[in-house]
């Protein structure tokens, strides 16, 4: 029986473990905290800060994993070459999350190496270093951590008295130890979307239908699939998916988000080698597979025989009104009242104010409006807590 040795055990990583545990795989989850959503589901737990490199060492030694797969950012990632070295599958490999856990490294391989459409940008490891930024790239502009997850530390400034703030709120808002901003111009964007993009060991790569997004200070709030976009467009989509995941190597799914402007076309955003959180739309049934078992099929060299729309569908995330320092109740009886309609709750232990606690995905027939979805999951998601 191989053995998947999970790093960061959140919502997206509890899904994974789902599908794992279906095929007979034998999991063990680790997060900096106990009984974190994907240890709900796993067979082993480990409790640990994964930024400390003798202790995630000490877990790799005593476990012994046949595959890691890194769900997180806040992991000592260059530890992970010496483990592929000895033989151990990272996912989607260790080049891939060193890259991707830094927006500096990704950023330059993106626009520097591989020659993708970006926004303007610049780095800053000092305030006056961001100011002198500010001045080239100009107002509005988006000022974020290089090292972060769903958002936080990230805002739009739009005047050079909030610089300052943003700097400060950037740092503080950093997930471990890269003490660094980015500042990029703000692309006035008609839409923004993802495309989950599939990378296998013995195949073509693979590509979802395009999924459309909200995010609101960079963390995810609804989406929904399919996206709508030209043939033209999305080929170009495809194309740069294609070129920046073939640079990173590696087997496994990857969230590839980019800007629409109608005035710019697509421009590349950013990449996760994750599923994606906008993707758990996929959950609603929306493609035949849903992103976690695309990925893990992926990751254990499984056939994919193709990839297709079944229905249109939306998500929208249930998200803590107030905070708490246990698990919350939880009100299912409207949202489950109502047809076509899934709730996932995610069954974090305890919760702050504008947490995201699970999921409303709604779905219809293949031409459905997704509009009148997207209206429909979010109005559901507010009745749930």
């Amino acid at each position: 029986m191989k053995k998947i040795l999970l790093l960061g055990s959140g919502e997206l990583g509890k899904e994974f473990v789902i599908a794992a545990k279906r095929a007979g795989v034998y999991v063990v989850a680790c997060d900096r905290y106990d009984n974190a959503p994907a240890m709900q589901v796993a067979d082993e737990r480990e409790v640990f800060n994964m930024l400390d490199g003798t202790a995630l060492d000490a877990v790799v030694r005593r476990h012994r994993p046949d595959i890691i797969v890194p769900e997180i950012e806040a992991i000592r990632t260059e530890r992970l070459f010496d483990y592929e070295r000895e033989g151990i599958q990272v996912v989607p490999s260790a080049r891939a999350v060193n890259y991707t856990m830094n927006r500096r490294a990704i950023r330059d391989l993106a626009a520097k190496e591989l020659g993708l459409k970006t926004a303007k940008y610049f780095y800053a490891k000092t305030y006056e270093e961001l100011e002198a930024a500010s001045k080239e790239i100009g107002f509005p502009c988006v000022v974020k951590p290089l090292m972060s997850s769903s958002g936080h530390g990230q805002s739009t400034v739009k005047r050079a008295e909030d610089l300052e703030r943003a700097f400060t709120e950037a740092m503080e808002g950093s997930r471990g130890d890269v003490k660094e901003v980015i500042i990029e111009e703000f692309i006035h964007f008609d839409s923004e979307f993802t495309l989950l993009t599939v990378t296998q060991k013995n195949g073509p790569t693979l590509f979802c239908p395009p999924i459309g997004h909200v995010q609101i200070g960079g963390d995810y709030r609804e989406s929904w699939q399919p996206y709508s976009i030209s043939a033209e467009a999305l080929s170009e989509a495809q194309q740069m998916a294609a070129k920046v995941t073939a640079s990173l190597t590696g087997a496994g799914i990857w969230g590839v988000e980019f800007f629409y402007s109608r005035e710019r076309g697509v421009i590349f955003s950013e990449l996760s080698p994750r599923p994606h959180d906008t993707g758990m739309v996929t959950l609603g049934h929306t493609t035949n597979l849903s992103e976690f078992e695309l990925h893990f099929r992926a990751v254990m060299g499984l056939p994919i025989a193709g990839i297709h729309l079944e229905h249109a569908g939306a998500s929208a995330v249930v998200l803590a009104k107030e905070d708490c320092d246990h698990a919350p109740d939880y009100h299912l009886e409207q949202a489950l009242s109502e047809d076509h309609t899934r709730v996932r709750i995610f069954g974090k232990p305890d919760c702050h104010a504008g947490r995201r606690m699970g999921v409303v995905l709604c779905y219809g027939e293949v031409g459905s409006d997704t509009t009148v979805l997207r209206d429909k999951a979010k109005r559901l998601a507010e009745t749930v807590m």
